[in-house]
């Protein structure tokens, strides 16, 4: 009998949803989310508030997550001009199941950390 559940969709690599995935859930576009979750920003801005981002990395997370219809980019008539990104209502859809990531990855962390030490330790 067909699997009718849906609630578990396959993670094969040609899944339509796996490239979405990949994307939203790099550590980048994490943290550039968490960032734009309350509030639009300008470029500079969240490369402050990201520090260990590379430039050229900040650009191309905004421009997947832009072209994802996740980020909004605009151009803000200032001299000079600004480019600002706010998260979209689309994007706002993923500040739910985020949230429970990072919730999950705060309490599991310690287990997860002692199975790595017990693991590493096995290795030698």
């Amino acid at each position: 009998m067909p699997d009718t559940d849906h609630t578990h969709l396959p993670l094969e690599v040609d899944a339509p949803h796996r490239a979405l995935l990949d994307q939203v859930l790099d550590a980048w576009s994490l943290e550039v989310l968490a960032h734009l979750c309350d509030a639009p920003h300008r470029w500079g801005d969240i490369r402050r508030a990201i520090p260990a981002v590379s430039p050229k990395s900040l650009s191309a997370t905004l421009r997947r997550l832009e072209r994802n219809g996740i980020v909004a980019r605009e151009v803000v008539s200032t001299r000079p001009v600004a480019v600002e990104y706010s998260i979209t209502a689309l994007g706002k859809t993923l500040r739910t199941p985020v949230e429970a990531l990072t919730a999950w990855a705060a309490a599991h962390g310690p287990a997860v950390h002692a199975a790595r030490r017990a693991y590493d330790d096995e290795l030698g």
